[in-house]
């Protein structure tokens, strides 16, 4: 069974003991296995090459040249008497080169004289444990091992034990490896003598087995060691063994052929029996060592212990199948697969990875996986990446042998669209071999006479996959992502591409079909030029080398080859159809343009052009007309020569028949409102990316919006945003011109004027929220994100002292608090009613987020009070979902940093949630009025908790400020607002030291000298609450701290020990073998994380939006100094057209919003 070298019949046998070294042809050593799977390489030292020759010859395992002599004699010689002179445990501390020539010192000197050898043995096994012990060797069989190590246990209790495994010291880095290897080492070289003499390793694994079983970890680690390491060095020896009794009866077989008696025979009969009687010892000592250390320390309470029992026993089934590989041993395999520790559970899956690849071994697995396949499947799903990759592979072996049905891989497909990328790229290697390759089902025939391996068949099997997602895209994109790296026929455009154009009859697609094929030739295009096609958690920008950039190109050099011929047939063939045809245009954009006008195409490429225009004029719906905008500009950009300008002039052309066709529109816009509507969403997409002269039609839209105002608000919303953007691009114009002429100044002003008019009007006039469904809604939506745009892009602070200082705006306070009303309402919508238009187009532009930020970026900016309208935020802070709290919290953050008086603004906004608690209190709703009382506590515990730590004394004047003018407050009109002090004023005076505390207390009971409490006991119980609060803090010396702070000392602070764990010797629980379970983890502690440091991406998720709605494309760029030059200031208007009103991705958002708070107006200043 196993392949062993054996020595010939005619060999001369050593009489006792061989050299047990198999050299190679190099003269080195052969490598070993050693504990846990892994092989331990091995030096020879050269004075062993020449050491006692004659009696090397005769092993059975042994095949070494006779070399010549070594001329360096008296060197070897020193180097001899010198490993002769160091002790064993100096050997596994040291250089471990040394091991294999000491140990055939060693073993010399025990079959000299046995019991000295023996006791420095058993003494090297204690140092290797930390202990210094000795036996008398005249006193040795008379030594109780319980006697032994009663006394090595009382020596860890004194603290008498070093840790050497453990240690870190550099002349330590090795321990671990020389000791494996000098036990491995000593195994083989007394496999030939001591091993079989029932004394040397039978004392041996006694002390190891008993020290394996003691209280003091370092023991048991040691000894766990040595002890699953023996088994493994007697594994080798047996398939030794083992190829030596097959050799033997082979020769017994043919003997008995010739003759059936006589000394030829009889000699080999011998032999025979001899060989058998040494493996059935040696595994018998397997066996005790199994029963009396493994069996225990596989549940230890230390993960490392039970790390190394599995792994070990994982190396012995598969290395020594004749004896391990049965049911007894094989449930340890299975039981660990439910253990605490993630590297046992890993530890086991990779040992059953490596039984199940062997086929021999399944037959004989057949029992152990029915009983554990389904905890096998289990895992896949585990909460450790790297153990659920591991059991989705050791699943996929299971398939190979078909061990499992197709019903049981039902919960391993959810993991398809799973967070962790590693789970579900091994989940689409899965469902790539089982369900598109086929490699394991041999017994279904393929249909039609295709190759199984054909890209045709594979495209198939994946269009039936995707099938079962074809109503959501995002779905389709992840199982597409998953199976991508796997599934070559993805990259064959051209067979894709055939199937699309119904080239082959012998393939029939549907509607559904066709729609996926064409998702997958999008989604495939995008992988292959290095573009991201599900949504990322990490958001960061991944880098190639210059090989990666290379693959990349020669991708995109390909899909403009394939596709260039067969682009204008699949945009007629798919014109009508807006999803298929937003998909097709989309390729475009990962194409190499200059390729048309090097290969002499350039037809084709007039004929994509034409066509992308047409299908703008031919849909309205936000993705096909967004998709056609960006195309189009594409090859304006990337084309060549003719070839642009052939662009150019068709862009030209379609933004005058646009404009052509609105003038139309508005004019029959009583006969045909759906004209107006969808030719308003063209231009509000073009003039996203690029300038649209509307001059000519501007006071036709002003006039249309006043005969609409109360009509069709989805027009109104879209004359509105158009008009924003005309003005936006008028701004960049006047920003980057060398000179600035009057008339463009007044007509500038003219148009914002008049727009500004517009948007007023619906800030006196709030459209109705309930009419025309929901529509009411988002247009003050839009209303308010448009007004804060204007406000912010015409914001005084960036014209002033400048040229085009008439441009600089503010608002009135009349104005700004009626758009802070029109805001509030906006954030009082329900979820629900906002879930309603979760489908809708251009909703995530118009929540409650888009709006609360385009509001904290007019604070941020100072483009308005911030003590009113930041007050009025802060406000907020708590109350409408985490969402907006993290806007809230970014806006702090931002307030802090340009060193504004937050003090002020805290108390108003903490003034501010007091008086709406107080109007709701003149109400009937006793929930509302607890509600808003918990908020306005809740907005003050989290305002006082950004004063923690250090922060606390750099800004205790502000704390004090805020205490002081908050007690000021409650006693205007005592006892009526005295529950601000309970509510508000008491969060922040907990932060306050003690003196200042004493001075409060003093200033409160000041105020009420000469007052009669008792007339209004629950008017001025807030009062005694607040007063008694502070005196029972202030009386326990607590120091006004945080809940759960200890006092702070004087002097040098205390170490922090909660979480630190020393090495402990003695283990509060038993690891005895009554020990049923396995106690918590020495390595499980608390990581505290800061809420205030996390991404705001990763909180900022609307529960309206799921996250799969989200668009996954994140703006890059938009975060620039606003007026760095001239193109900063081009990018700053862009940003406030695209980003705040596209909004379709909140981290782009969030970059807009506190990117540019810090924007300078150097540009503005030039001109």
């Amino acid at each position: 069974m196993e392949d062993a070298a054996v020595a010939s019949e005619t060999s001369t046998r050593r009489p006792k003991r061989t050299r047990a070294h198999t050299k190679t042809g190099d003269d080195h050593p052969t490598k070993r296995t050693g504990t846990g799977g892994e092989n331990q390489e091995r030096s020879s030292d050269p004075s062993d090459q020449n050491h006692n020759q004659v009696d090397r010859e005769g092993s059975f395992d042994d095949f070494e040249e006779v070399r010549p002599k070594s001329k360096r004699k008296n060197r070897t010689a020193e180097g001899a008497s010198g490993d002769a002179d160091i002790s064993l445990i100096e050997v596994v501390k040291g250089n471990g080169k040394r091991i294999p020539h000491v140990v055939k010192v060693w073993v010399e000197r025990y079959e000299k004289d046995p019991k000295p050898a023996l006791v420095e043995l058993l003494s090297m096994l204690f140092e290797a444990c930390g202990a210094q012990y000795h036996i008398k060797g005249e006193l040795l069989d008379e030594t109780d091992v319980d006697d032994v190590v009663v006394a090595l246990v009382n020596l860890a209790r004194m603290g008498q034990v070093e840790d050497y495994q453990s240690s870190k010291k550099k002349e330590f880095q090795n321990f671990k490896d020389n000791l494996v290897s000098f036990w491995d080492y000593l195994v083989v070289e007394c496999q030939n003598g001591p091993l079989f003499d029932q004394v040397l390793f039978d004392k041996c694994m006694d002390y190891v087995i008993a020290l394996s079983c003691t209280p003091p970890r370092v023991y048991r680690r040691v000894a766990s060691l040595v002890g699953l390491q023996l088994v493994t060095s007697f594994i080798t020896v047996a398939k030794a063994l083992a190829a030596q009794r097959e050799t033997t009866q082979r020769q017994l077989n043919a003997e008995k052929q010739k003759r059936t008696e006589g000394p030829r025979v009889d000699s080999l009969k011998k032999r025979l029996s001899m060989t058998h009687e040494k493996i059935t010892g040696i595994e018998e000592m397997m066996r005790k060592i199994f029963t009396g250390l493994f069996v225990h320390r596989y549940r230890d309470i230390d993960p490392n212990i039970r790390i190394s029992c599995i792994q070990s026993l994982g190396v012995w089934i598969t290395s020594y199948p004749s004896l391990f590989l049965q049911d007894l041993y094989l449930k340890y395999l299975g039981w660990t697969l439910n253990d605490k520790s993630a590297g046992v559970r890993k530890a086991s899956v990779l040992a059953l990875q490596n039984l199940y690849e062997l086929d021999d071994n399944v037959p004989s697995l057949g029992l152990f996986t029915e009983r554990f396949s389904k905890r096998m499947i289990d895992l896949a799903d585990d909460v450790d990446v790297s153990v659920a990759v591991c059991a989705i592979g050791l699943v996929k072996l299971l398939l190979r042998h078909q061990l499992l049905s197709d019903d049981d891989l039902g919960p391993l497909y959810d993991l398809l669209v799973e967070d962790p990328p590693e789970i579900r790229r091994a989940i689409g290697a899965l469902v790539y071999d089982h369900l598109i390759a086929q490699k394991h089902n041999s017994g279904q025939s393929n249909t039609k006479g295709e190759s199984n391996d054909s890209s045709e068949v594979h495209l198939g099997r994946m269009l039936q996959i995707l099938r079962e997602f074809s109503t959501d895209q995002i779905i389709s994109n992840y199982v597409i992502d998953d199976v991508w790296e796997y599934m070559k026929a993805m990259k064959d455009w051209k067979c894709i591409i055939s199937m699309l154009l119904d080239e082959n009859p012998l393939i029939e697609l549907t509607d559904v079909d066709a729609t996926n094929l064409i998702r997958l030739l999008n989604a495939s295009v995008k992988k292959a030029v290095g573009e991201r096609i599900v949504l990322a958690t990490d958001n960061r920008k991944h880098y190639y080398n210059k090989a990666q950039k290379e693959i990349l190109e020669n991708d995109r050099r390909d899909i403009t080859v394939a596709m260039m011929k067969n682009y204008p047939p699949l945009l007629r063939k798919f014109m009508a159809d807006k999803a298929k045809v937003t998909l097709l245009v989309e390729i475009i954009l990962h194409m190499k343009l200059e390729l048309y006008s090097l290969k002499r195409q350039e037809q084709y490429f007039k004929d994509v052009v034409q066509l992308i225009k047409d299908a703008f004029f031919k849909h309205g719906e936000k993705d096909a007309l967004r998709a056609c905008v960006k195309a189009i500009c594409y090859c304006c950009i990337e084309s060549r020569g003719e070839l642009q300008d052939f662009a150019q002039n068709k862009l030209k052309e379609l933004a005058d028949e646009l404009i052509a066709k609105l003038k139309t529109a508005m004019k029959e816009v009583d006969e045909d409102e759906y004209s107006l509507l969808v030719n308003l969403k063209r231009l509000y997409e073009l003039q996203l990316s690029i300038y649209v002269p509307i001059e000519s039609i501007f006071q036709d839209i002003v006039t249309t919006l006043g005969s609409f105002r109360t009509a069709n608000y989805e027009v109104v919303g879209f004359l509105l945003l158009n008009m924003y953007l005309h003005v936006a691009w008028c701004l960049q114009s006047i920003i980057n011109s060398d000179s600035v002429s009057e008339a463009s100044l007044s007509s500038m002003l003219s148009k914002r004027t008049t727009l500004l008019e517009q948007l007023e009007y619906f800030l006196h006039t709030p459209p109705g929220v309930q009419e025309d469904g929901n529509q009411g809604n988002q247009l003050a939506s839009k209303v308010c994100i448009i007004l804060a745009e204007v406000w912010f892009l015409f914001r005084k602070t960036n014209f002033s002292s400048t040229k085009l200082e008439r441009l600089g705006y503010c608002p009135d306070m009349s104005v700004l608090q009626k758009f802070w009303e029109l805001c509030k309402k906006q954030l009082n919508i329900s979820d629900e009613t906002e879930d309603e238009d979760v489908n809708r187009e251009y909703v995530e532009e118009t929540n409650r987020d888009a709006v609360m930020i385009a509001a904290a970026k007019l604070v941020a900016c100072d483009a308005v009070p911030k003590e009113y309208l930041g007050a009025e935020i802060i406000a907020c802070f708590v109350m409408h979902g985490t969402s907006v709290e993290e806007i809230v919290k970014h806006l702090i953050a931002v307030l802090r940093k340009k060193d504004y008086d937050v003090s002020s603004i805290f108390l108003e906004s903490l003034k501010k949630a007091y008086i709406r608690h107080v109007e709701l209190s003149n109400g009937d709703d006793e929930s509302l009025v607890n509600k808003s009382f918990q908020e306005c506590k809740e907005l003050a515990a989290r305002l006082s908790g950004i004063f923690m730590g250090a922060a606390r004394n750099k800004h205790r004047a502000d704390i004090l400020k805020i205490v002081k003018n908050g007690v000021q407050y409650s006693f205007l009109d005592a006892p009526k607002q005295l529950s601000f002090l309970e509510g508000a004023v008491l969060h922040f005076a907990a932060k306050l030291p003690a003196t200042d505390v004493i001075e409060i207390l003093k200033d409160v009971q000041k105020r009420t000298v000469n007052v009669n409490t008792d007339e209004d006991p629950s008017g001025w119980r807030p009062y005694h609450t607040f007063v008694d609060t502070l005196s029972d803090k202030y009386a326990k010396n607590e120091g006004f701290q945080e809940e759960g702070t200890s006092v702070r000392r004087r002097g040098r602070p205390a170490k922090q020990r909660n979480n630190i764990r020393g090495k402990k010797l003695f283990d509060g629980h038993s690891s005895s073998e009554e020990e049923d379970s396995l106690s918590a983890s020495d390595e499980d502690g608390e990581k505290q994380v800061e809420e205030d440091n996390a991404p705001l991406i990763h909180s900022l998720k609307s529960s309206k939006l799921r996250s799969f709605r989200v668009s996954r494309q994140q703006s890059e760029g938009t975060t620039n100094d606003l007026a760095a030059s001239r193109t900063s200031g081009i990018d700053c208007i862009l940003f406030s057209m695209h980003e705040v009103m596209c909004m379709t991705l909140y981290n782009s958002l969030i970059n807009v919003v506190f990117g540019l708070i810090f924007s300078q107006s150097s540009t503005v200043s030039r001109v």
